[in-house]
């Protein structure tokens, strides 16, 4: 079946970019009408007219670079932060002394606010406190003193800065979260989708075969069991919620992005990105003679961690299987433990006699040592195996949510 993929874009960020914007050209339409206003009160009008005619070109030949986060890079905020810096360290230069000394407005005045604010919008409060604290250094430059109104403004833009950067953050962690949520409803909705028609169509007929080989007995009623365990094994599927759930949640230019996602062909490379569910590589395990008990929530590991217990799962079963006979029954419980996860594995076989396991290691004849016990000791667990003659053989595989692959890589949750 083809790939589907249905994307929601949403972004409480947006708005402020907008808000930016239009901030801008306000206020460099603020600044330019107060120097028009006190034009004969500068000694140097040509410089404070020189620089506004660069700051009206650069407010206005950016406004695409503040349309979003993607555009605003860290290249466009220090130029537009100097540009801004040196409107105020001009000011001296281009007005009175008296009036600079009186306390009035710098050249680029309460444009520079805007500056400081893109720097909160793309790089949350740390941006804006470096940003606001340059400003500030500026001011006290321009001013030559510490004076109350200088002070005044300079507290003001930064407090504003950066709560507007902490807002953004905040805002940023709730849209991650709601797109986490909308994921897991999509795939919610599809498993159930899924769950109807396998029930209506796959799960009748598996049983309809297993009845039907049943009494006609022979070569049928094998292919009726084979049939039987097929059934359970997918029953335990669907109503294991495995459907894998797209992990794909990103920031992009205009918001959090949402995917749900039929899986492709490639759906296992993309597992790869994050942590997988457990459950999901246990589920095709469960059968007839293998119950499955397993928690509710999911049981997430690197997906290299996942792989490996999957695959001593997986060889503790051929064992059972090869040892204690195809009639054997085997039990597989999952624990999801703060720091760790423990995968048991029991059986209902005749046990392993005292010194077996040690005789088959010196006959060359590794399948504990090596497909059990190494692969969770490369993981950095452990693989205990408990068995009494008569009475079964248990295998309990622990492995740390910390794990490190048979690489040396670390893959942290």
């Amino acid at each position: 079946m083809a790939g589907r993929e249905r994307v929601m874009r949403m972004s409480v960020e947006q708005p402020l970019w907008r808000a930016l914007t239009a901030y801008r050209v306000l206020t460099l339409l603020y600044a330019v009408g107060l120097f028009a206003t006190a034009y004969e009160e500068f000694v140097r009008p040509w410089v404070a007219v020189a620089y506004f005619a660069v700051l009206a070109a650069w407010t206005l030949a950016t406004l695409p670079r503040v349309a979003n986060a993607a555009r605003c890079t860290k290249g466009f905020l220090a130029a537009d932060l100097t540009v801004a810096l040196t409107g105020i360290l001009l000011t001296p230069v281009a007005d009175a002394h008296e009036r600079v000394q009186a306390g009035g407005p710098t050249l680029p005045s309460i444009w520079t606010a805007g500056a400081v604010l893109a720097f909160a919008i793309k790089g949350g409060w740390r941006w804006a406190a470096v940003a606001s604290g340059l400003v500030a250094v500026a001011n006290l430059i321009e001013r030559g003193s510490p004076a109350r109104d200088t002070v005044h403004n300079v507290i003001l833009v930064c407090i504003a800065s950066v709560a507007i950067g902490y807002v953004v953050e905040v805002a940023r962690a709730s849209e991650r979260t709601l797109a986490r949520a909308l994921e897991i409803e999509a795939a919610t909705r599809e498993r159930e989708r899924l769950a109807r028609d396998i029930h209506d169509s796959v799960l009748q007929v598996l049983a309809m075969v297993q009845r039907r080989g049943a009494v006609i007995g022979g070569e049928a009623a094998e292919l009726g069991r084979m049939a039987g365990e097929q059934e359970v094994a997918l029953r335990t599927l669907v109503s294991g919620g495995l459907v894998p759930v797209s992990r794909v949640s990103e920031d992009a230019a205009r918001g959090a992005l949402v995917r749900a996602v039929d899986d492709g062909p490639d759906g296992d490379e993309r597992a790869d990105d994050g942590p997988v569910d457990l459950r999901a590589l246990l589920a095709p395990y469960a059968g007839a003679r293998v119950s499955l008990a397993e928690p509710g929530a999911p049981v997430p590991l690197a997906p290299a961690a996942a792989r490996e217990v999957a695959a001593a799962v997986g060889a503790a079963l051929d064992n059972v299987r090869r040892h204690a006979g195809e009639q054997a029954r085997a039990w597989i419980l999952v624990e999801d433990e703060p720091d760790e996860v423990i995968v048991t594995v029991r059986d209902d076989g005749p046990g392993i006699p005292e010194g077996r396991l040690a005789q088959a290691e010196g006959e060359g004849r590794l399948g504990v040592a090596l497909s059990i016990r190494g692969r969770l000791r490369d993981l950095g667990g452990s693989a205990d195996l408990i068995s009494v003659p008569g009475q079964g053989t248990e295998v309990e595989l622990k492995v740390p949510k910390d794990v490190t692959d048979t690489r040396g890589k670390a893959e942290r949750r």
